[in-house]
């Protein structure tokens, strides 16, 4: 995502909208995308976490939260791809600054929309938040 495309996106974020749109699609979004979008929303909270990584992030939430993104949300198996693949590319930037607590956070708040879920999705994003 370019800056002035991060820039646009990072003015859709407000915590409000997040957790609206987060209890109203988490189930349509799937497991992947909630753990993803919360492991950011943590790490944007960490009072120490730059802030050229938080305008990474708040570009990748913006852009989850905004309802004409580039697939549109609706579209079965498709439509929370494109949210996916710009997620990940924030959840590389913060990848330093996700910790324990900010996955032990987002796992517990996870469970709030996901009663089960399989453990492989999210070791899956988890690995890939991994710092060499």
């Amino acid at each position: 995502m370019e800056d002035k495309e991060q820039e646009d996106y990072s003015k859709q974020y407000s915590e409000d909208s997040f957790w609206y749109k987060l209890f109203k699609f988490a189930k349509k979004a799937g497991v992947k995308v909630s753990y993803a979008a919360l492991l950011l929303y943590y790490v944007l909270k960490k009072p120490n976490t730059p802030k050229w990584v938080k305008t990474s992030i708040l570009g990748s939430l913006g852009y989850f939260i905004f309802p004409f993104d580039a697939v549109p949300d609706i579209i079965p198996l498709m439509g929370y791809g494109d949210d996916l693949g710009i997620l990940a590319i924030a959840l590389a930037t913060a990848a330093v600054y996700i910790d324990e607590d900010v996955k032990r956070k987002a796992r517990e708040k996870l469970g709030a929309f996901f009663k089960e879920y399989n453990e492989d999705e999210l070791k899956e994003i988890d690995d890939k938040t991994k710092t060499k």
